[in-house]
């Protein structure tokens, strides 16, 4: 590229020289094709650095009196403005251990004295070359990362999208409340920020799945969309048969989510997580939970945490066919299930942490109005007179 005809003007090359004759000799070599600024002294650089309008390129003596040019390319690269303008020296200083000190301390290139025109203006030339091809390629970074950032968070978006719009599909037959999808998020959120570091949990639990995880949650009860409204809504205790049909909702809701990583024709992490606790956290550290009867590690982490999550989500809370139970009524019966029901180690996060389980079970409680919808909708699915709805 031909520095000399860039749309933005000439390049600018600072000089300096505390030799009048020198500083005179270096500009009219230049003058023709750079615009040239000139400095009889280390300190009078700093002072028009200091003042914004920044030279492209330094030429700068090395034995000047107060102040010589290592100490003026020392104070150059402290400063984040100045420290990416090349500095070239130029100096009657012809040792080696000299010129392997100046670039060491960071200057592109060492020209000694007396000056050979044609090197000088070559060396010129290829450095400002190079300072262009860096600048474009850390514009170019910059760029990038910003378009990384920008999809990055489109992505977020789509999976806070995704989330939510299976979410209300699944509050439009569900007797639970959005207040019970923001505690279970928010308890969840807790145990794995509790646990991230133990040795049995660290290697899963970094900040991202924690991330994850707390999307992933409000979906652990997506396959009830797949139960009659005669069972998922009934306004009391199932019998038997129909607990085994309310039991399927853990693969309908597995095989929804599968549905959704086809479709996608990728394994999404979020998605991951979320099939894992819908089908996993009705399934207890012993084996007897279902709909595999795992036991112990063979349940998957996230499904563990939700589970001990959901639980006592559902002793505190306040049904048509029970009463919510006291803070201090469910934890005895969440510590009763400890190694049995749940992992102990959640659960004894649990135990650590019920002082903010309990604030949250507070600030999120159910409302009369919400107690009352889940009452009305439970009426309105229950069958008529002649058996039909």
């Amino acid at each position: 590229m031909n520095l000399t005809l860039e749309a933005e003007g000439k390049p600018t090359i600072l000089v300096v020289d505390d030799t009048p004759d020198n500083l005179a000799l270096v500009s009219g070599l230049l003058k023709d094709t750079y615009k040239v600024k000139v400095a009889p002294s280390g300190e009078k650089a700093l002072q028009h650095l200091q003042g914004g309008n920044l030279p492209d390129l330094v030429l700068l003596d090395i034995m000047m009196p107060e102040m010589d040019g290592y100490e003026v390319l020392r104070r150059l690269k402290s400063y984040p403005s100045t420290r990416d303008i090349p500095v070239i020296f130029l100096t009657a200083k012809s040792e080696v251990e000299d010129e392997r000190l100046g670039l060491d301390m960071g200057a592109v290139d060492y020209i000694t004295k007396p000056l050979s025109p044609p090197i000088l203006l070559s060396r010129v030339r290829n450095h400002l070359q190079l300072k262009e091809a860096r600048d474009f390629l850390k514009d170019k970074a910059v760029y990038l990362q910003m378009e990384v950032n920008r999809r990055s968070q489109e992505l977020a978006t789509i999976q806070e999208v995704t989330i939510m719009a299976l979410v209300s599909l699944a509050e439009t037959r569900d007797n639970e409340t959005g207040n019970h999808i923001r505690r279970v998020q928010l308890y969840v959120k807790l145990l794995a920020e509790h646990l991230r570091t133990h040795p049995r949990f660290e290697a899963f639990l970094s900040q991202e799945n924690i991330d994850l995880l707390y999307k992933s949650v409000p979906l652990h009860d997506i396959g009830k969309v797949g139960i009659p409204d005669r069972i998922l809504l009934k306004a009391g205790r199932f019998v038997p048969e129909e607990f085994e049909v309310m039991k399927r909702h853990a693969l309908i809701g597995k095989e929804a989510i599968e549905t959704a990583e086809r479709q996608l024709r990728a394994l999404v992490p979020f998605l991951r997580l979320s099939k894992e606790i819908a089908y996993g956290h009705h399934e207890k550290w012993d084996g007897t939970g279902y709909p595999l009867g795992l036991k112990g590690d063979q349940i998957p982490a996230s499904a563990r945490l939700m589970a001990v999550a959901d639980v006592y989500d559902a002793l505190i809370s306040r049904r048509i066919y029970k009463p919510g139970l006291s803070h201090q009524a469910a934890m005895e019966e969440m510590v009763a299930g400890r190694g049995t029901h749940f992992d102990p180690d959640i659960l004894d996060a649990l135990v650590d942490r019920h002082a903010q389980f309990q604030e949250i079970a507070a600030r999120f409680g159910d409302t009369y109005q919400d107690l009352a919808q889940k009452y009305q909708k439970m009426q309105e699915s229950q069958p008529g007179p002649s058996g039909v709805r």
